[in-house]
C-alpha cells in the first residue's frame, strides 16, 4: 500500500475539469450597410375604423400643398390606364383616363422613355408592359395589386421580378420617400418640381395626388412628420411628376370636383384610375 501511494504521488497531477476552449481571432468583418427592406402588410389583421367613402383632400405641409383624394381599399381600387401606342395615343389626361374607365379619380402614372415606352414594368388587367427597371432610382420603388386584390408598396427587391410580372395591376416607379414610417435618406435635395405620388398607411387607407414644387428630399420629410390624408404615412412612392404632373377628381367625391394640369404639361404614358370595387 505504501508502495501504491508513493507511485501515485509521483504521477503528475490531471485535473477532471474539462480543458478552456481555444481561443479563436476572428478576422473583421466588412459589413455593407444597405436599406431596412420589410415585406408589405397587405391587409390590416383589425382595420381601425369601418371603411369611409373617397374624399378629395387639401393641406399645407412644411411649404408643400397637397391635393388629393384620401380612400380605403376595401371598397376602392386602383388600376392602370395604360397606352400601348405609346402618350397621348387613348388619354389626353387625366380627366380622359378616369371618365375612360369609369373611375372617380386618376392621377398620371409611371416614367417613361424619350419614345414613350414604359421606363419599368407595367401591368394592366394582368398584361404586362414594359420592362423590369433593376438599376434606376426611378424603378426602385413599386405598386401593386396581387392577383387575389391585395394592395401595397415595396422596394423592387422585395416583391422580386418573377410576383411582379403575376400581379395584377402594377406601377414601377421610385423613389420610394417614406419607409416604415420613415423619410428615406440620400434623396436629391436640390431640384424642385412638382410631385405625383402615392400613400399607404399599412392597412387599407390610402391617398393619391399632387404634392407643390419641391425637393424629394424635402418631400420625404414632409410626408414623414405631417399627414396629408389625415392619418400617419407608413409608405410613400414618388411617380413621374415635374411636367407630367395630372391630377383630376370627379364631382362625385366629396369636395370635388377638382383638376390640376397645366397648359405645358406633355402627354404621358400612362395613368392611375380609382375606381369602385
Amino acid at each position: 500500500m505504501r508502495f501504491l501511494l508513493a507511485t501515485l504521488a509521483a504521477l503528475p497531477f490531471v485535473s477532471c475539469a474539462p480543458a478552456p476552449p481555444a481561443r479563436s481571432v476572428r478576422k473583421p468583418e466588412i459589413i455593407e450597410k444597405t436599406p431596412v427592406v420589410a415585406t408589405p402588410t397587405i391587409t390590416p389583421a383589425a382595420p381601425s375604423a369601418p371603411a369611409g367613402t373617397p374624399h378629395f383632400t387639401t393641406r399645407k405641409i412644411s411649404e408643400i400643398t397637397f391635393e388629393g383624394v384620401e380612400f380605403d381599399s376595401r371598397n376602392h381600387r386602383l388600376v392602370v390606364a395604360d397606352q400601348p401606342d405609346g402618350p397621348g395615343s387613348k388619354f389626353a389626361d387625366a380627366t380622359a383616363a378616369g371618365n375612360a374607365r369609369g373611375g372617380i379619380a386618376a392621377v398620371n402614372a409611371g416614367f417613361f422613355t424619350p419614345e414613350g415606352a414604359p421606363l419599368g414594368l407595367v401591368v394592366s388587367a394582368g398584361k404586362t408592359t414594359g420592362a423590369w427597371n433593376s438599376a434606376s432610382s426611378l424603378g426602385s420603388g413599386i405598386w401593386f395589386e396581387n392577383p387575389s386584390g391585395g394592395t401595397g408598396i415595396t422596394r423592387r427587391e422585395t416583391l422580386g421580378r418573377p410576383a411582379a410580372a403575376r400581379s395584377r395591376e402594377l406601377i414601377q416607379a421610385g423613389p420610394l420617400l417614406v419607409e416604415n414610417g420613415q423619410a428615406v435618406s440620400g434623396l436629391e435635395a436640390a431640384k424642385t418640381s412638382a410631385r405625383i405620388v402615392i400613400l399607404w398607411d399599412g392597412g387599407t387607407r390610402w391617398w393619391i395626388g399632387k404634392g407643390s414644387p419641391c425637393s424629394l428630399a424635402d418631400l420625404g420629410r414632409a410626408l414623414a412628420s405631417g399627414q396629408p390624408a389625415g392619418w400617419k404615412v407608413r409608405h410613400a412612392l414618388n411617380l413621374d411628376g415635374g411636367r407630367s404632373a395630372d391630377i383630376w377628381v370627379s364631382g362625385s367625391v366629396s369636395g370635388g370636383p377638382f383638376a390640376n394640369r397645366p397648359p405645358w404639361n406633355r402627354p404621358v404614358r400612362n395613368f392611375l384610375v380609382l375606381v369602385q370595387r
